[in-house]
C-alpha cells in the first residue's frame, strides 16, 4: 500500500511500519544492565551541496555509523552460524556413523537420537531469540537512524 504526503499525487511514500514508528529497543538495557550503546551519526552536516541519490547512498555506506552496524551484525552472525552449523553437522554425522550410540535408550522409549533431534529444535529457537535480541539492542536503533537520515537526504535532492 502507499501513503500520500500532502496534496500532490506525485509525492508518494511506502506504507512501511518502520517509517512512522520508533524501533523497539530504544532506551532499553543491554544484558549487563547498562544502556545499549549508540553508534556515531551517519551523515555530516549538509554543506549546501546537492548530489544524486546514488551518491548519498554511497556516502552513507562509507560512513562510520553504517560500518559499525555492519560490524555488529557480522560479529554476531558469523560465530552464530559457525556454532549452529557445527552442531547440525555433528548431529548428522552421529546419526549416520554411530547408530548404536543414537539408539541408546535414555528414559523408556526416548533415546539419544530423539533428544538430539529435540535439541536441534531447541537450539534453533534459542538462536532465533538471541538474534532478535541482539538486533533489537545493538542494531535496530542505529539502522533506523541511518534509514531516516538517508531518506531525508534523498528527499532534499528531489526538491
Amino acid at each position: 500500500m502507499e501513503k500520500y504526503d500532502g496534496g500532490e499525487a506525485a509525492r508518494v511514500r511506502p506504507d512501511d511500519p518502520w517509517y512512522d514508528a520508533l524501533a523497539s529497543g530504544w532506551d532499553e538495557l543491554d544484558g549487563a544492565g547498562a544502556r545499549a550503546s549508540a553508534v556515531p551519526h551517519a551523515r555530516r552536516q549538509p554543506e549546501g551541496r546537492t548530489g544524486t541519490a546514488a551518491e548519498i547512498y554511497l556516502e552513507v555506506q562509507r560512513s562510520p555509523a553504517f560500518q559499525e552496524v555492519r560490524s555488529r551484525y557480522r560479529r554476531f552472525v558469523f560465530p552464530g552460524v559457525a556454532v549452529f552449523f557445527t552442531w547440525y553437522v555433528a548431529y548428522l554425522v552421529a546419526a549416520t556413523t554411530a547408530p548404536d550410540l543414537m539408539a541408546r535408550p535414555v528414559a523408556g522409549a526416548v533415546n539419544v537420537a530423539m533428544l538430539a533431534g529435540l535439541g536441534q529444535f531447541l537450539s534453533t529457537f534459542l538462536l532465533t531469540w538471541a538474534y532478535a535480541r541482539h538486533a533489537r539492542l545493538r542494531r535496530d536503533r542505529a539502522a533506523l537512524e541511518l534509514r531516516w537520515n538517508t531518506q531525508e537526504l534523498t528527499r532534499e535532492t528531489e526538491r
